[in-house]
């Protein structure tokens, strides 16, 4: 039992180097996962930030959890991407006549997913730092915020190895991101609620990018906790695990 776990474990490592090291040869997916974001804090910040209400000093603090959420779902994209393209390559075939476990071509993506988003958000963290980001956080609390992000990115993730492993060309592959991507404008993630239309505010406070952007911004700003972080771990969960049962359904179709 203990030779077929570390050969499991032995299998996916050799599968996430080799996405790595496809994602650090294609800069233009580097380019778009951090600098996007990047420029959307910067114009957010230091274009419309000034016309913005949100009832705090330091608009960086209050608009930092949606950046990193959009980094996220910008991210996971290219996971349903290199799956697509590994479907039309016959990779999978390939590697299903080799002696390792079949589902560790899967989790590489979803492992390699985590890494990458992981690596986003700490360049994106550094840059708010210099445009004058604080938090009083402890390290419980910076703990919490990283769980919920990797919650939020496996949640994403297994969407879009939904999306990669049953997509019929590239664009519908990578399509299933951007109501994602424009999830966080209809958020408290850069406005608070209170001043949107009412359709549009009830739609704002239930939908699950809100609760996640309130519970990190509690957290980083060491502010009492409410049922947002409660609400935010179930939305997350309960999207992961979903998707991971449909996304399973469609690999093994696959193979």
């Amino acid at each position: 039992m203990e030779t077929v776990k570390n050969h499991f474990f032995s299998d996916i490592s050799v599968m996430l180097g080799r996405s790595m090291r496809h994602i650090f040869r294609s800069m233009d997916t580097i380019i778009t996962v951090t600098i996007m974001p990047i420029a959307m804090m910067l114009l957010f910040v230091y274009v419309l930030g000034g016309a913005i209400q949100t009832g705090t000093d330091n608009y960086v603090n209050y608009l930092l959890p949606g950046i990193l959420l959009i980094a996220i779902a910008s991210g996971v994209s290219y996971t349903a991407y290199r799956l697509f393209i590994d479907v039309q390559r016959g990779i999978f075939e390939r590697f299903h006549t080799m002696p390792i476990a079949r589902s560790t071509l899967l989790w590489g993506h979803v492992i390699t997913s985590l890494v990458s988003n992981a690596i986003s958000v700490v360049v994106i963290l550094l840059v708010s730092l210099l445009m004058g980001f604080r938090s009083s956080a402890g390290f419980l609390p910076w703990l919490a915020v990283a769980g919920i992000l990797a919650l939020f990115t496996l949640a994403l993730t297994w969407v879009a190895a939904i999306a990669g492993l049953s997509a019929k060309s590239v664009d519908g592959a990578s399509a299933f991101s951007y109501p994602i991507i424009f999830l966080p404008f209809i958020s408290s993630a850069f406005v608070p609620t209170e001043s949107m239309p009412t359709i549009v505010r009830i739609f704002a406070e239930n939908q699950p990018v809100t609760s996640i952007v309130e519970a990190i911004r509690a957290l980083l700003s060491g502010q009492p906790l409410n049922n947002d972080i409660w609400i935010a771990l179930a939305w997350c969960v309960g999207i992961m695990l979903v998707a991971y049962i449909f996304a399973m359904r469609v690999y093994k179709k696959r193979i």
